[in-house]
């Protein structure tokens, strides 16, 4: 009976060990799912609204999945003829960066001639024999990419479809499973709390993306960077990966830009700009319009990107926020998790919530100490 502690923590490690093996080999089965469930929680607020407005839940359901469906078709229908091309410039693009990046090149080119003499003398070329793998195609690469990206997109919107069309059905399955009241109460509370939170962070963020694709896509096209919009498109898809999305996006844009400009000064302008924005609106939009009670540890919000994305790749990377934002809200609804809770938020939601259990027992100690005064002076008088 002693180890039994033990031994739960120790299921408890192995069942956490083994959902994130299944996650990993599930992955084209989960993450339609998770995908479908977010948008979902982000779409219902709009939901309830319509209905309140006299609009079913089945009408609305379709005119807002219909909505999500119809902007994913523009951007891809923008963007896909650009991207085509670009892709069949690529090699020709890498041969003009390398061009005018010559002193680097060179560098590295004398890196990989010393790493060949090295190999000769081992004699290590010498004795291997080159094997030659034949790789898939371009044609097969994009077509996999195309069919897997669009079974993806089918199953998100209509999963979000049928959840949206539910309504509370979904919560009153959720209630109806937790036998009693307290347990009831506990898991209408959480959901909902995960529903408001969800929504409204995803609801802002998409909103601030669009904000900066197009502020990002107006800078380009004044500096004279050909198909402004198309990196505008990328800067809202970018930035929904925390932290690393501007890094990529201000890369890809100065890779574009040393090619399509003749000085390498003026071509960094694209870069600094793109820098510049991501930086105000990381460091000053989001914070403001997101609120505090969603700010949350940086740490684990990095930490976070990078194992999701080590597992499901950039799509993993993609969900990671959101899905962190629900654990942190289930965290803080249940006792037990609340230190994780805690760990998860941002500093100045902990100083916050020791100032307000601070005060609540400074009130209860001069409650009590009110209580006893009392009684000493009706001890003394008597």
């Amino acid at each position: 009976m002693d180890d039994l502690p033990s031994i739960r923590r120790s299921l408890q490690f192995l069942v956490m060990i083994a959902l994130f093996v299944t996650a990993y080999f599930a992955k084209d089965f989960v993450l339609p799912i998770l995908l479908g469930f977010l948008l979902a929680l982000t779409l219902s607020p709009v939901s309830r609204a319509l209905h309140r407005a006299g609009v079913p839940h089945v009408a609305s359901a379709f005119l807002l999945v219909s909505a999500t469906a119809l902007v994913i078709m523009i951007i891809i229908g923008a963007s896909a003829g650009t991207v085509a091309l670009w892709s069949d410039e690529i090699p020709r693009m890498g041969a003009e960066i390398q061009q005018k990046l010559r002193s680097m090149a060179d560098t590295v080119e004398n890196v990989r001639a010393v790493t060949s003499e090295v190999e000769k003398i081992s004699g290590e070329a010498s004795a291997a024999q080159e094997v030659v793998v034949k790789q898939p195609s371009l044609l097969d690469n994009a077509f996999d990419t195309i069919t897997t990206v669009g079974a993806t997109l089918a199953v998100t919107l209509i999963l979000a479809l049928f959840l949206l069309s539910s309504g509370q059905l979904f919560y009153l399955k959720l209630v109806q499973a937790f036998p009693t009241f307290e347990g009831k109460k506990r898991a209408l509370t959480t959901v909902y709390d995960v529903e408001k939170r969800v929504s409204r962070y995803l609801l802002t963020i998409t909103i601030i993306n669009a904000a900066l694709g197009f502020c990002v896509g107006v800078y380009l096209t004044l500096i004279g960077m050909p198909s402004g919009y198309v990196w505008g498109i990328a800067a809202f898809l970018l930035n929904f990966l925390p932290y690393l999305g501007g890094f990529i996006g201000s890369a890809l844009v100065g890779a574009f830009a040393v090619v399509h400009f003749d000085t390498l000064g003026y071509a960094l302008l694209a870069p600094l700009g793109y820098q510049v924005l991501t930086g105000v609106e990381g460091q000053l939009v989001t914070p403001y319009l997101v609120g505090r009670r969603l700010a949350m540890n940086t740490v684990a919000v990095f930490l976070t990107v990078v194992f999701w994305g080590w597992l499901w790749g950039i799509a993993g990377a993609l969900v990671a926020v959101p899905f962190l934002v629900v654990f942190k809200v289930i965290c803080e609804n249940f006792e037990p998790l609340k230190t994780i809770g805690i760990f998860l938020s941002g500093e100045e939601v902990v100083i916050e919530e020791e100032r307000e259990n601070g005060s609540e027992k400074t009130e209860k100690t001069s409650r009590d100490t009110s209580g006893e005064r009392p009684k000493e002076a009706a001890k003394e008088t008597a």
